[in-house]
């Protein structure tokens, strides 16, 4: 975790003269993710497909919660709160998910505290890490739970044989959104019982609605392919993938982080002009 700005020095925010407590928390909110997204941009490539593997194995482990729930109950939204599990594991242990970086790297990026060169390695390398860690924890999944098999590939069919229209679209940004407010609301506090809230309201909405997320659904996905009574293969899922993709950044970068900088553009100015007298 970042730690927290000095507030003894003369300038303006730091002496938390502004509009109220609340801009005071946006301020402290603002800091952490700066601080934080420039040390996650500095991972290196080892650094950042660790970290996502292990997120995507963990991401699965809540999918496994996820399937034995509505498995016997039939209820997605009850299977929802039980995929929580996985984020908040996520939450824990200091895991990377490629849908949780779209705020805080970006608004490191923003304030010049990293290039954007460092944000696209951590994408890539972290949406791959994801669905190679994903893929083998659903593989050992289907081995060892054979009657999870038909839950697997009713639910993989949902999302391998969804066509490409607005509809389709529409779910994939607002998963997009959902996660990077989840990711706002878990900057925005200190209280470790706030985060996982945070983590099981995400989880119940994404996979409790079906809302098309790009690493959640293709595991669901790779596990219905794994049992070999899926009619559809790895075309279908790049397909989908493809639009999840698009639609989580979309709705993450769009929706929340573009928001989440205009709201702090004078603070985002200050960064930048720091930032810049500090290479000068």
């Amino acid at each position: 975790m970042s730690q927290h700005p000095d507030h003894t020095g003369p300038d303006r925010r730091s002496m938390g003269e502004t509009e109220g407590p609340m801009e005071d928390a946006l301020e402290e909110s603002f800091t952490r993710q700066v601080v934080e997204g420039a040390q996650r941009l500095s991972r290196s490539w080892r650094e950042v497909l660790v970290t996502g593997f292990v997120g995507g194995t963990e991401v699965a482990i809540g999918v496994l919660a996820f399937l034995a729930v509505v498995h016997d109950t039939g209820s997605h939204l009850l299977g929802g709160l039980a995929f929580s599990a996985g984020f908040i594991a996520l939450l824990l242990a200091r895991s990377e998910l490629f849908t949780e970086g779209f705020l805080v790297p970006v608004v490191a990026v923003a304030a010049k505290r990293a290039t954007v060169r460092q944000l696209t390695k951590l994408w890539v390398g972290t949406l791959v890490a994801n669905l190679v860690g994903g893929w083998l924890i659903m593989w050992l999944l289907v081995l060892g739970f054979p009657s999870l098999h038909a839950t697997l590939v009713e639910a993989g069919t949902h999302f391998a044989t969804a066509p490409v229209n607005t509809q389709s679209l529409a779910l994939a940004v607002l998963a997009g959104a959902t996660m990077t407010l989840m990711t706002r609301m878990q900057h925005g506090t200190d209280d470790m019982t706030a985060k996982i809230f945070a983590a099981v309201a995400a989880a119940f909405l994404l996979a409790g609605t079906e809302m098309f997320h790009s690493i959640l659904d293709s595991l669901l996905i790779f596990g219905a392919i794994h049992t070999g009574d899926a009619t559809f293969g790895y075309a279908e899922w790049l397909r989908f993938v493809g639009l999840a993709v698009v639609g989580n950044m979309a709705g993450g970068l769009g929706l929340v982080t573009l928001l989440r900088l205009l709201r702090s553009k004078e603070r985002l100015v200050d960064e930048r002009q720091d930032n810049g007298r500090a290479d000068g």
